[in-house]
């Protein structure tokens, strides 16, 4: 049986350097650039509401709400950038990396389904500092919540649904899973 063993095609400087001069969105996966692919009027949507949602909550508590333009680093050179996360650190702005983010919003799209489901759990799930890793329906209404608290490695997971509230104890606040989706309307209903 031969093994491929995948080359580095490109650093991660390299890639932020060339990531700069594109239009469409890019994340790396420590190898080579992989597109975001294009998302659906719901899909953004969704991911503004939850900026939004978190953005006015987290005010003044010396956490900010970001994304989706900045990455995280997840395992080795590997660069996600989330819809939407939380971190507490302190941000330099001329950064391409979040340090520190506590809290990942995935918005699932038609395409990502597998990458957000199974890949980007084992990614996030390395980062010890990621606590909650929020995995979003874009078409109907619902949300995976995936956690760990500071004793625990693996994640833990919980479905919500519209009725519910996202509770985000390590910043101290609450979303209506409602809210998330305030504006969008669905082919078959919620």
């Amino acid at each position: 049986m031969n093994l491929k063993l995948r080359v580095s095609q490109m650093t991660r400087e390299a890639f932020f350097a060339w990531a700069e001069q594109q239009e469409a969105r890019y994340e790396f996966d420590g190898f080579q650039p992989v597109p975001i692919g294009n998302v659906t009027v719901n899909h953004s949507l969704i991911a503004n509401n939850i900026y939004r949602a978190l953005h006015a909550r987290l005010r003044g508590t010396g956490c900010s709400a970001l994304g989706p333009k900045v990455g995280i680093s997840t395992i080795g050179d590997t660069v996600r950038n989330p819809d939407a996360l939380v971190t507490c650190s302190e941000l330099t702005g001329s950064d391409y990396l979040v340090p520190g983010a506590i809290i990942v919003f995935e918005v699932l799209s038609t395409n990502s389904d597998r990458l957000d489901r199974i890949i980007k759990v084992r990614e996030y799930g390395a980062v010890p500092n990621i606590r909650r890793y929020i995995i979003v329906e874009s078409t109907s209404i619902g949300m995976t919540l995936l956690w760990r608290t500071e004793a625990d490695h693996a994640f833990t997971a919980k479905i919500f649904t519209e009725a519910d509230h996202l509770e985000l104890p390590e910043v101290g606040i609450s979303i209506p899973v409602a809210e998330c989706y305030e504006g969008v309307e669905f082919l078959d209903g919620p």
